[in-house]
Formats: structure tokens, C-alpha cells, sequence
């Protein structure tokens, strides 16, 4: 321990000294060391907290991992080098150990240093009783979750989306408990869930009309949202749209107070990229209406903060919706569009807008059969993608979410030449794209394998097809099975019934569809069937 450590320390037991003996509770003490250390030794709320119960690091991490052992979960990897974090102030706390750490101090998260409310939805002060001291007690664990909230547990203000954010943190709850929620499909997932989802994003515009802004926990925002982009890839995308939707309703909050306008600009950068991840993930669950509307909601919050590159990103990743389930002529539409806002600034949509342009040639191409000429056109564009990459700098290269990587652009130079039929050259560039891509990164993954089953049914080998096919659904957990991530087997299958006719392989091949949860056309079924 360093000198000013111990100092903090020596303070801060001084001042839990004192406290006790004048019966003052552990909260009240740890305000008082947040008052008198904070500062001088930077010492944040969370610390304070466990400078008050006069406990090591060590310890608290036990009584965490107790309480996972409590409530039938695994033992989570949280150690001191992360709570240390936390209590710098370098890291935020995650929804589930910002529970547990309030559930160990007997505090809302505000008292720690953290706006958000808790997951669970009820307080976590312990009740009085017995006549014995608060601070005499040893650290317990508030009622189970879903148990009503304990006499005198504090409750959040409400600001009429409190029910909303309930819905949501029940449902992180569940499916932080090993249940599932229909993730995969939005015909499947409750109703409730997607109103409220629906209802914080109308709040969201409604906020964004006349939005006046505060700087409460921009730099844990910011943390949080960076997060979030890199979990896209392989986080469940109903549990990772809980998450996101939580912090969208913090931000949108935050939006409410008026401050400085840096402050301002910052928040509605945030605003605007969580609103476009909401919206990539509603791609994903196959609702393209509340995709667009996430992306209306986040070009107005970027329009706010006068970021071209921003502006660019939301753009481009809008036109993926008519890519995927509209007219590829739209997608060309936003595509050309994102292009012309980025211009020449080194950014993620520079990339990104060109690679969409070329895919949206592609299947233009395919309906129309004007090979020569939008083979050329999408050849151009993805040569322009190329020379953009270049350019972007080190950490937008590492983003899959918000930024654009190399296996990214591998992987959809290659759905391109698919598309194209030109299927030799494709096989080569998706098989190196599958080898840049990690075992986390799933729907990239998938998407490829459905690629190269394509490129085996351009080529006339129907059974290789349809195994490559069923072997990218079987790689993946039913949780990731979203609309989108099937999407490709249904193509899949309609083109082998189209070119091959019925057979007992495409048959079991439908039955695998049928059993991923996802609702099967019922025209396909009828068909193999």
C-alpha cells in the first residue's frame, strides 16, 4: 500500500471510529468519508462504502461470489484488480455485479456513485430491527429477486417509463438466470417487451424535440456504450438489447437537465449510437418498422451534435434494413447517401458505405441479370471500401459495431462475388475471412457459412450445400437464432426446392429451420414438406 492509500485509510477508520460510537449508520459514515477523503484522495462513493465497513477488497469480492453461490449461479470471474477499477472510477460495474455490490453495502446504486437503478427493481436497504444498530450487523444480502421490497428500501423516482424500464430489467433478470425470452424471433418475444422498448424510444424523440442536457456519468456512458458495440457480435441480442435500452433510458434522463453544450454534444453522440445499435439489433429480430425507427431516432440525435462521420454511420447502417427485407435500390439510395456525408473524413461509414453499395448492386443484379455493368459498378465500390480502410485509424478498425474490421470487409467482399455467381473467387476471400473471425464472433460466422453453402448450390453440389447449411445453424446456440442470422437458410432452402425440386435431404433440412425456434415460411414448409 502506498503512503497516500494508507492515509486514505487511516482517515477513513478514524472517521468509522467515530461514527460507531456515536451510532451513526455504516451509510452515514460512508458519505462522511466520501466528504472528508474525496477531495483529497479522490475517493469515490463506492470506496467509501467499504472504507466504512472497515473491509478489505478481498472480502467484498467473497461476499459477491456468496451471493452467486446463493442464487444458483457460476462464480463469477469478478476480482480485486476489477473492484479496484470500479472504485477508481476506471470501469462501471455491469447490471448484474452493480446489484450484487449494492446487495453487499445495502445501498441503491446512486449511493455507490451510479445513476442507474438497479436490475433487480427493488431497494436493497436492509430492514431494522431487533433493536440492534445497523452498523452492528454483518453484511446479508436483501431479499431474493422478484421478493417484494423491504420496509423502508428506497424507490426510484418515477418519470412515467419507470414501468417500461421494470419490463426490461425482469426480463435481463430471467435471462441472466439461465431462462431464455423468445430470443430469437419477434413473433416469439413477448409483447410487453417490445411496447416498452417502443415506449423509451418514443421518449427518446420526444426528449431530443427540446432537449436540454446534464453531465452525470459521461465518461461511464461512454465506457458502457463502446461495450456494447463490441458485444454485438456475441451477446444474445435480446439480452444485449435489455442492456442497451437501460442506458438508453440513463442518457435520455440525462437529456432532460440542461448544461454546457459540450456536455450536450456528447450526450446526443451517445444518444445517437445506442439508438443505431438498437436499431441494427431490431434488424437482427427481424422488425424492420421499430430498425427505422431507431435509426429515425438517432439521425436526429446526431443531427444535434453536427458530426458528419456520425451522421454517415447512422445512414449506413440504416440502409441494411431495405437490404435485407426491402428493395435493394433503397439500400443503394442510403448507401450513396451515408458516402456523400462522410466525403473524404476517415471514418467507419466511409468503409461501410461503399461495401452496402456493392451489395445492393449485387442483388440488384441478380433480379435484373445486367451482369457486365454491375458486376463493374460493385467491383469499383468495394475498391473504394478498401482504399477507406486504409485510412481509418487503429481503434475504429478493431470495432465491429461501431467502427469497421478487416474480417468484416473480407467477409462481405465475398457475399458480393457470391451474389455475383462468382463463386470460385468468393469460396477463396470467405474462407479467409473465417479465419480472421474468433469463436465469439457468431453471426458474422454464420452469415459466412451460409455463403459458401450458396457458392456449393451455384456450383450444382446440392448435398454439400444443405450440410454446410445445417452445420452453420447446429454451430450456433438457439439464444442467437434471430430472424436475421436464419434468414439465409430459408433462401437457402427455396433455391435448392426452385432448382432441384423436393427431396428427403431438403425435408430434414426444413425440420432443422422448424426446430430453431424461428416461424418457417409457410409457403417453404409447404413445399418441402
Amino acid at each position: 500500500m502506498s503512503g497516500r492509500q494508507h492515509r486514505e485509510t487511516e482517515i477513513a477508520r478514524r472517521i468509522r471510529a467515530r461514527g460507531l460510537a456515536a451510532g451513526r449508520s455504516l451509510a452515514e459514515i460512508a458519505q462522511e468519508i466520501h466528504n472528508d477523503c474525496g477531495p483529497q484522495f479522490g475517493t469515490t462513493r463506492i470506496k467509501a462504502h467499504r472504507l466504512s465497513h472497515g473491509v478489505a477488497l478481498a472480502d467484498v469480492i467473497e461476499q459477491v461470489r456468496a451471493l452467486f453461490e446463493r442464487d444458483g449461479k457460476a462464480i463469477p470471474g469478478i476480482g480485486e484488480t476489477l473492484l479496484s477499477a470500479y472504485e477508481s472510477g476506471m470501469k462501471r460495474p455491469g447490471p448484474e455485479y452493480l446489484h450484487y455490490l449494492c446487495s453487499v453495502y445495502r445501498v441503491e446504486p446512486l449511493a455507490l456513485g451510479f445513476e442507474s437503478p438497479c436490475i433487480c427493481g427493488h431497494g436493497h436497504l436492509a430492514e431494522s430491527g431487533g433493536g440492534d444498530p445497523e452498523q452492528d450487523r454483518p453484511i446479508t444480502s436483501p431479499a431474493p429477486w422478484g421478493a417484494p421490497p423491504p420496509s423502508g428500501g428506497c424507490t426510484h423516482p418515477v418519470d412515467g417509463g419507470e414501468e417500461d424500464e421494470n419490463v426490461l430489467r425482469r426480463t435481463l433478470l430471467r435471462l441472466l438466470a439461465g431462462g431464455t425470452v423468445g430470443a430469437v424471433g419477434l413473433k416469439e418475444l413477448n409483447e410487453e417487451v417490445l411496447g416498452a422498448v417502443e415506449n423509451l424510444r418514443r421518449r427518446m424523440d420526444e426528449t431530443m424535440v427540446t432537449a436540454t442536457v446534464s453531465p452525470a456519468m459521461l465518461d461511464q456512458w461512454e465506457q458502457a456504450t463502446f461495450g456494447f458495440g463490441r458485444q454485438y457480435m456475441n451477446t444474445p441480442p435480446v439480452r444485449l438489447l435489455c442492456d442497451v435500452m437501460l442506458e438508453f433510458t440513463a442518457v435520455r434522463k440525462a437529456l432532460d437537465r440542461r448544461q454546457p453544450i459540450d456536455v450536450q454534444e456528447r450526450l446526443c453522440r451517445m444518444a445517437a449510437q445506442l439508438a443505431g445499435l438498437s436499431g441494427m439489433i431490431m434488424i437482427d429480430l427481424g422488425d424492420q418498422r421499430m430498425a427505422r425507427s431507431f435509426f429515425r431516432t438517432g439521425r436526429m440525435a446526431a443531427d444535434e451534435t453536427g458530426d458528419r462521420a456520425l451522421r454517415a454511420w447512422v445512414t449506413a447502417r440504416e440502409a441494411l434494413v431495405p437490404l435485407y427485407y426491402g428493395d435493394p435500390r433503397e439500400a443503394l439510395t442510403l448507401a450513396k447517401k451515408s458516402r456523400d456525408l462522410a466525403g473524404h473524413t476517415p471514418c467507419a461509414a466511409r468503409t461501410m458505405a461503399p461495401v452496402v453499395e456493392a451489395r445492393a448492386l449485387a442483388k440488384i443484379a441478380g433480379v435484373n441479370g445486367s451482369r457486365h455493368e454491375v458486376v463493374e459498378q460493385a467491383k469499383r465500390a468495394l475498391h473504394r471500401a478498401r482504399a477507406a480502410f486504409q485510412q481509418m485509424n487503429d481503434s475504429d478498425r478493431e470495432d465491429p459495431a461501431f467502427g469497421y474490421t478487416e474480417r468484416q470487409l473480407y467477409f462481405y467482399q465475398g457475399d458480393v462475388l457470391v451474389k455475383l455467381g462468382q463463386t470460385v473467387e468468393a469460396d477463396v476471400i470467405l474462407q479467409q475471412a473465417l479465419e480472421k473471425y474468433t469463436d465469439e464472433d457468431l453471426l458474422d460466422q454464420t452469415l459466412i457459412r451460409f455463403d459458401r453453402a450458396m457458392c456449393r448450390l451455384i456450383d450444382g453440389d446440392v448435398e454439400a450445400a444443405l450440410k454446410l447449411g445445417q452445420e452453420a445453424i447446429e454451430l450456433v446456440d438457439k439464444d442467437y437464432r434471430t430472424d436475421l442470422l436464419l434468414k439465409p437458410a430459408y433462401d437457402l432452402a427455396k433455391e435448392v426446392k426452385a432448382k432441384h425440386g423436393d427431396s428427403p435431404r431438403l425435408q430434414a433440412f426444413c425440420e432443422v429451420i422448424k426446430q430453431s425456434r424461428v416461424t418457417v415460411p409457410p409457403e417453404l414448409l409447404r413445399d418441402a414438406g
